[in-house]
């Protein structure tokens, strides 16, 4: 079983470094900590997403207006 501690700032590692390789994992990576219904917990990694990556994705038909998305 791999461990790790979580710090007094609520901060903790991804141990060791393989798991860190394995998973090509750098700094501003997401970490998600997902609870299945039995209670137990996963772990999925993920970049974190940038514009250039989500531009385009949705298409929409009408026009946008932001003041009105706001309000």
């Amino acid at each position: 079983m791999i461990s790790s501690k979580i710090y007094d700032n609520n901060q903790t590692i991804i141990p060791p470094s393989e798991i860190r390789k394995k998973y090509n994992l750098k700094p501003n990576d997401i970490v998600e900590w997902i609870e299945d219904d039995n209670g137990e917990i996963k772990i999925k990694f993920r970049e974190k997403s940038k514009l250039r990556d989500i531009i385009g994705i949705i298409d929409l038909e009408t026009p946008t207006d932001a003041v009105e998305l706001k309000k």
